[in-house]
């Protein structure tokens, strides 16, 4: 049974900019990664205890056009105009997943007021050579699944299997319209900022990172880094689990759930 949720729009600065939500309580908003293929369906073990706040990037996911980004910096700007929007009653917790991360971890850095606690999922940003992230031209169509999920069979649920031409068209088009603006957000300096460890430093919330240990995209071996950076922080780490973790372990989410809660 799909999953039902509230869907208002906004219109952040001339962009058409879709957010869905769902549960009651303390509000959390969550930023999505370079793809919005997966969903937002894991919410719902959040809305229990918790109003999770699901916008679609500009450019990806059900917002409109966004012609004008040209960096991070851009998104920055349109998140923080968004929380004016938005008129919430207290500050909101903040979860990033992989690209949405890397995005939270400098909106947090410059607006650490704005926000409550801070969750990191396999977030993306820091472009350490010594642990570099798998790039996405590198792995063939066919191979995705395996590079998102350990168990392939997660995330091939997502993709065609052949058997629907219209929802093979559309997911390609998906795919190339939201690679466009990701590949604008990277063109500055790839999937990240090389002075990401300034911006974690700045991060004074409570801060909860949680990464697979099979992360074929991110590699786990990255978390030291930001917890050596990131000044009150805890560590989660999801074995045998790959790059979506809230897809492929949703038990996961109770324990999310339990931090920002505490």
């Amino acid at each position: 049974m799909s999953v039902t949720f509230e869907t208002r729009e906004y219109d952040i600065g001339g962009v058409r900019t879709v957010v869905q939500s769902i549960g009651q309580g303390a509000p959390v908003l969550f930023l999505h990664g370079a793809a919005t293929l997966e969903g937002f369906d894991f919410a719902e073990a959040l809305a229990d205890r918790f109003r999770v706040i699901l916008p679609s990037h500009p450019g990806m996911g059900l917002s409109g056009p966004a012609p004008h980004v040209a960096g991070m910096t851009d998104m920055l700007l349109h998140y923080l105009n968004l929380l004016d929007a938005l008129e919430l009653a207290e500050k909101p917790h903040l979860i990033g997943f992989s690209m949405g991360g890397w995005m939270a971890t400098e909106l947090a850095a410059l607006a650490r007021e704005r926000f409550g606690k801070v969750v990191l999922i396999a977030p993306a940003g820091l472009n350490d050579p010594a642990h570099p992230a798998t790039p996405l031209s590198a792995i063939a169509p066919q191979d995705f699944p395996g590079y998102l999920t350990h168990d392939p069979a997660v995330a091939a649920r997502y993709f065609p299997d052949g058997s629907d031409p219209a929802f093979a068209e559309a997911f390609g088009a998906d795919r190339m319209r939201e690679g466009d603006l990701v590949g604008r957000l990277c063109a500055p300096f790839g999937m990240g900022h090389p002075n990401l460890r300034r911006f974690m430093a700045r991060i004074t919330n409570p801060t909860l990172l949680v990464w697979g240990e099979q992360d074929r995209l991110l590699p786990a071996s990255q978390a030291p880094i930001w917890l050596e950076n990131l000044g009150n922080a805890q560590f989660l780490s999801v074995p045998d689990t790959g790059h979506l973790v809230p897809q492929e372990r949703p038990e996961t989410l109770k324990d999310i759930g339990d931090f920002l809660a505490a």
